[in-house]
């Protein structure tokens, strides 16, 4: 691999996960009555599951108040897509409180390294304490990293993909601390 190319520009967000609350209970049958396309069906989901379409996103609607988004491809489009679910839920007279507090949970975002990776050599070369990898198990090597605080799956073919995330930055940060980690062991 050249050193011209730049794994960084391959990364992808594939989902961002969030949660908020609106500050009240809610009536799930009544909404999902009164919300277009909103789907429930208590006996296989304990919340009403609502798809915006642009962005789109999942919001899982909970009782409690609580409103989970899954999907997005953007911290932007977590809160466009939860905006639009507060707006329709205000239009139906619930109370929601103004600007909830929206909290990122989990980023997941995929990279391609640009080079076939030898998992096994990798295994041993960054020790096993935060390594697991049975081939005959699951494909990837699962790589725990401390800082950023994420989990990246490596597979054979140079791609990954980086979990546990709660900014984008942090998938660019374990980009960089794997190739630098890799180049030292002089694995690419």
């Amino acid at each position: 691999m050249s050193k011209s190319d730049d794994p960084k520009k391959t990364i992808k967000i594939e989902n961002v996960v969030a949660s908020t609350a609106i500050g009240t209970t809610l009536d799930l049958p009544k909404i999902t009555a009164q919300l277009e396309g909103a789907d429930y069906n208590k006996a296989r989901f304990p919340g009403v599951v609502y798809r915006t379409k642009n962005p789109k996103t999942a919001a899982l609607i909970f009782g409690s108040g609580k409103i989970v988004c899954t999907g997005a491809k953007s911290i932007d489009d977590v809160h466009n897509g939860l905006k639009k679910v507060f707006n329709e839920l205000r239009d139906m007279n619930i109370e929601v409180m103004d600007n909830p507090t929206i909290i990122v949970q989990n980023i997941v975002a995929s990279a391609d390294l640009g080079t076939v990776l030898n998992l096994n050599a990798i295994a041993i070369g960054l020790g096993l304490e935060n390594i697991e990898y049975e081939p005959e198990q699951f494909p990837g090597l699962v790589y725990r990293l401390k800082e950023p605080k994420v989990v990246m799956l490596l597979f054979g073919s140079g791609k990954l993909v980086v979990t546990g995330g709660k900014k984008t930055a942090d998938a660019d940060a374990a980009v960089d601390k794997i190739m630098e980690e890799l180049d030292g062991l002089g694995l690419i």
